[in-house]
């Protein structure tokens, strides 16, 4: 596992990955579950840094089936999804514990939001600087380049780190 960054705690049979194991990625994603013949196989979970979750079955290293939970235990359901939607914007934690009085905003689901430092944008999984095209995670650690669509995504919808005025200002 030194050539990936990889650490694995488990089992080996024939010089493979196999049984009961936890595998840790560069990225600090951990799964634990069933390993066979070097790959997720059986029942596991894949644990994020983020605090997220994603319960499956595995065959062969492919997702049979699993179910995801953010890290406010808010579960993703594939068919009637309603959280943040068209209808009902609220945040899951303006859900679950109410709405803030008039006059008070809540911007993200992370009340207080997080500070984005300037000239970058929160991107969810962390911080994006459009002058280089990289994404940090909220530690300051290397996650991605960002390529064009993804770079055009987030100029185009996420929260920025400076107030920029927008619409209209009257003449004084």
């Amino acid at each position: 596992m030194q050539y990936t960054g990889s650490k694995y705690f488990g089992g080996f049979v024939h010089g493979r990955m196999e049984g009961q194991a936890s595998y840790i990625l560069p990225t600090e994603t951990k799964y634990q579950g069933e390993m066979k013949d070097g790959m997720f196989h059986g029942k596991g979970t894949l644990y994020f840094p983020n605090g997220s979750q994603y319960d499956a079955t595995w065959e062969k290293g492919r997702i049979i089936k699993g179910k995801y939970t953010f890290a406010d235990g808010l579960k993703y359901k594939e068919n009637k999804w309603h959280y943040c939607d068209g209808y009902d914007r609220r945040f899951y934690t303006e859900i679950c514990e109410g709405l803030k009085p008039a006059g008070i905003s809540q911007l993200t689901n992370i009340d207080p939001p997080r500070k984005i430092p300037d000239g970058c944008y929160d991107c969810g999984d962390g911080f994006y600087d459009p002058k280089v095209r990289v994404i940090r995670d909220y530690k300051k650690r290397f996650l991605r380049n960002a390529d064009d669509d993804e770079h055009e995504w987030i100029i185009r919808t996420c929260r920025k780190g400076w107030d920029e005025f927008i619409g209209h200002k009257a003449k004084l």
